[in-house]
């Protein structure tokens, strides 16, 4: 592993990946933010004072994940959300960080919103300009493989992440179809370890690796997803 993405639910990052790199020189360690509640929802100061911190280390910004109106009602739980649209538009504030997104020269990620909001997203984050996106966990969401291949056609990568095959949410041949069917071209591989409970980040990420070895995955696109495609999202050089 090259580097890691710390993302936190609840705060940005960017001053954890400050830190870590003058602990660990080496390692390529990059922050993000979170759009939940926590931050003020959708909230472009907070995206500007993110991307802001010394270092430059800031790089991803995600849309709300547990906050979303989409999480929280399939959650089925009665509590405040964070809106990203509106009668199937994006919400001014939304437009707002997109802004800041692409002012910045950011990724961006779609976090826990509908699958039909992301598109939403994607679409006028190209507009403006964004060219680093990716449809986060998409399995997670129930994102039906059709949008995430409309995601991938309009430039987004399609995330796979390991977690929920470790914890038998899904199974590998579940993930191998949809990845298949969407092009590891267009697929980005990672751990969304670091959890109680679950394994390392590099262990599990070597589980799952083994385990598309297994589904036919050849060296050259499993290197695509893991290494490749997180590079050019993240804006690194090969």
């Amino acid at each position: 592993m090259r580097g890691i993405v710390l993302k936190n639910h609840n705060e940005a990052t960017s001053g954890q990946a400050y830190l870590v790199r003058k602990l660990v020189p080496g390692l390529e360690v990059f922050g993000s933010i979170t759009l939940n509640r926590t931050v003020g929802g959708m909230n472009a100061a907070a995206v500007e004072e993110m991307a802001s911190v010394k270092g430059g280390w800031g790089r991803l910004v995600c849309m709300p994940t547990e906050d979303s109106e989409y999480w929280v009602a399939r959650s089925k739980l009665t509590r405040p959300s964070v809106p990203v649209t509106l009668e199937g538009r994006l919400t001014p504030q939304a437009r707002e960080v997109l802004a800041v997104v692409a002012r910045r020269k950011l990724a961006l990620a779609t976090g826990h919103i509908a699958p039909d909001e992301s598109l939403v997203l994607i679409r006028e984050a190209r507009k403006m300009g964004i060219e680093q996106i990716v449809v986060d966990q998409a399995m997670v969401v129930k994102m039906p493989v059709s949008e995430m291949q409309e995601a991938a056609r309009m430039g987004a990568f399609v995330e796979f992440v390991y977690g929920p095959l470790f914890d038998h949410r899904f199974t590998i041949q579940e993930y191998a179809a949809a990845i298949r069917t969407v092009g590891p071209e267009h697929c980005i591989i990672s751990s969304d370890l670091a959890q109680p409970g679950y394994p390392q980040s590099p262990d599990g990420f070597i589980a799952y690796i083994k385990l598309l070895r297994e589904q036919g995955f050849t060296e050259s696109q499993i290197d695509q997803m893991a290494r490749k495609n997180p590079a050019t999202l993240l804006g690194l050089r090969l």
